[in-house]
């Protein structure tokens, strides 16, 4: 048995994407590492309104970090590579590899990313949509 879709209405029109992106983002698994932060900063005089992702990468290089823009997600990716000539007595800080997903709404834009003190910082922005009033013809057949 199928479960009905809440979409499935008749007044809402070409909502599938969302649809599909909420599958998408209820399947991709999430270990909860590394840890983030999203917030939202305010509009300035220099800059617009953005979101901000942070999260804690402390001991990657800014080398052994990626950050794509896949369609409508944004990947992070770390990998450390295991150093083989260093013997420890103990590890406790384990070289993981990870991979962050973050599903993006239409026309949210990548600003830049910044690695400061462990943590990598990425700026995201919606630039403001133009206001669109079109009026629609309608033509007599008669």
């Amino acid at each position: 048995m199928t479960r009905p879709s809440p979409f499935g209405h008749p007044f809402l029109l070409g909502f599938d994407e969302i649809e599909q992106a909420l599958d998408r983002v209820s399947k991709v698994a999430n270990d909860g590492y590394p840890p983030y932060n999203i917030e939202r900063l305010p509009r300035t005089d220099r800059e617009p309104e953005r979101l901000r992702i942070t999260l804690a990468v402390a001991g990657f290089t800014r080398e052994q970090l990626d950050v794509m823009l896949e369609e409508k997600q944004l990947l992070v990716r770390g990998r450390q590579v295991e150093d083989r000539e260093r013997h420890f007595l103990h590890r406790g800080i384990a070289a993981r590899q990870f991979q962050r997903a973050f599903l993006l709404a239409d026309g949210m834009e990548v600003m830049g990313a910044d690695l400061s003190n462990g943590l990598l910082s990425i700026d995201l922005v919606r630039p403001e949509p133009e206001r669109v009033v079109r009026r629609i013809d309608i033509l007599a057949r008669d």
